[in-house]
């Protein structure tokens, strides 16, 4: 990496943040665009910028008007709309664009495993008298708002505007412990786990957890994304180079 470079990269990930203290500490310009989604999020090295961009030709635009060499989308397995705009912006900017895609998590032998396609089918998939742990976020809780026959314990990092009755919220940032999720499941006597398939390493615990304790996994698969120029890590983006 000889050649220094402009790098926009896009997404408030663990990988994001890692690549761009790896770019900054090889003496890359670098700007994080972050959605502003998380009241107080974990800030990467560099230049950060939070907000949206007025959809994909104003992020060309933006990729035009900075000069910038390179855009990563190192954004979260199911910010399908915003890799989707990546892809748009790169082509319409002629910036080369580089997608990390995290590998999916994949059920272990013998586990209680169900995928689904979105929160509408995961709220369906639960059975009557379910006692649930959502690890979704907030922003979409309300799909399963309607199951007032079971039991929620939602976990994210901040409080959503509105709590269906009944819920318990756990405003709570990981990464959590094997021992931790599994302590979290026993006091709270969790039958059913629901996930988005986000894969990696920081929020596998709870898979784990789930499997030990014989909780049944709603697995909620990714959305589909356009092709694009992709990696699974870190080390391959700067392998790129």
């Amino acid at each position: 990496m000889d050649k220094r470079k402009t790098i926009m990269i896009l997404g408030g990930t663990g990988e994001a943040r890692q690549l761009a203290g790896r770019l900054v500490a090889l003496g890359h310009d670098v700007t994080s665009s972050l959605a502003g989604r998380t009241a107080a999020p974990m800030l990467p090295p560099g230049t950060v910028r939070i907000g949206g961009f007025g959809g994909a030709e104003g992020l060309a635009a933006f990729l035009r008007e900075g000069g910038f060499t390179l855009l990563i989308d190192a954004t979260h397995p199911f910010a399908a709309r915003m890799s989707a705009n990546a892809v748009a912006a790169s082509a319409a900017a002629g910036v080369p664009l580089i997608r990390i895609e995290r590998p999916g998590w994949t059920p272990p032998a013998g586990a209680a495993w169900i995928e689904v396609d979105g929160m509408a089918q995961a709220a369906a998939a639960l059975p009557e008298g379910a006692r649930v742990l959502l690890t979704i976020g907030r922003q979409e809780i309300g799909a399963f708002a309607g199951r007032t026959d079971c039991t929620f314990v939602a976990r994210m990092i901040d409080m959503p505007p509105e709590v269906p009755a009944g819920w318990e919220i756990l405003s709570a940032r990981g990464p959590f412990s094997v021992a931790e999720e599994m302590a979290l499941m026993k006091a709270q006597a969790i039958t059913h786990l629901v996930s988005k398939n986000s894969g990696g390493d920081q929020a596998a615990a709870k898979l784990e957890a789930a499997m030990a304790l014989g909780v049944t996994v709603v697995m909620v698969r990714r959305p589909a994304l356009p092709a694009a120029e992709s990696v699974a890590s870190v080390d391959e983006v700067l392998g790129r180079f």
